[in-house]
């Protein structure tokens, strides 16, 4: 138990159950933010909801040390591989022993986390500390919250960004088509029949996460 950090089946480990917990994460993330489509107010109470709940206010923590924890051990794990197989395979026989996924984790991980820095300047920190471009203050049903509505929109009505959002979301959406059959597979959960479930279940989470953070900007740009 002592060498679980410094072993590599101790880190795989450890980036799995993080993996796994971010998988949630974004799972809750897209449940707030499709009711964007149902309305301003539904969407300002939804969000002031997970800015002012103490269990999302603990969590909130937990999550950025998940996210620094999972990045930690990619990388670790991703240096370990490369000094243990210095000559590359040949294309061809890489495309047949894996996907294009599993091979290009790493810079899929690496691309969705530059998109994700985007994200937070342009909306958490704004929420979050204020400043120029903070949004501001609605009432609703006597209670004074954010007009993170009007904020959001915004910027889903600029076409680049809309088309930074959508390429990300595809993005984030290979990255975990791989990553939830994966992160199941190092705690022993891909075993016999489960191998095959498991990465049917990743490949439409993938495609109902990708598919709906994908929607919402493009419904603002559209419509």
């Amino acid at each position: 138990m002592g060498n679980i950090f410094s072993a590599s089946i101790g880190r795989k480990l450890i980036m799995s159950i993080s993996g796994l917990f971010l998988v949630i994460f974004l799972l809750v993330h897209l449940t707030v933010n499709l009711f964007m489509l149902i309305g301003a107010d539904a969407y300002n109470i939804a969000a002031h909801f997970m800015v002012s709940n103490p269990v999302i206010k603990i969590m909130e923590p937990l999550l950025a040390i998940g996210f620094v924890v999972h990045i930690i051990y990619a990388s670790i794990l991703t240096l370990q591989n490369q000094k243990a197989r210095p000559e590359k395979y040949s294309d061809r026989n890489a495309a047949n022993s894996s996907s294009w996924q599993s091979r290009n984790m790493y810079i899929l991980g690496a691309t969705v986390l530059t998109f994700m820095v985007i994200h937070i300047i342009n909306f958490y920190l704004k929420i979050k500390f204020g400043g120029e471009g903070a949004p501001e203050e609605v009432l609703i049903d006597g209670v004074h919250m954010h007009d993170t509505y009007s904020l959001v929109v915004a910027k889903f009505e600029i076409w680049w960004y809309v088309v930074i959002y959508i390429t990300g979301a595809i993005l984030l959406g290979l990255h975990l088509s791989h990553g939830f059959w994966s992160a199941f597979q190092s705690i022993g959960m891909s075993n016999g029949p489960w191998r095959t479930r498991l990465s049917v279940i990743g490949k439409v989470y993938a495609i109902v996460i990708a598919g709906g953070f994908a929607i919402i900007p493009l419904y603002f740009l559209l419509f």
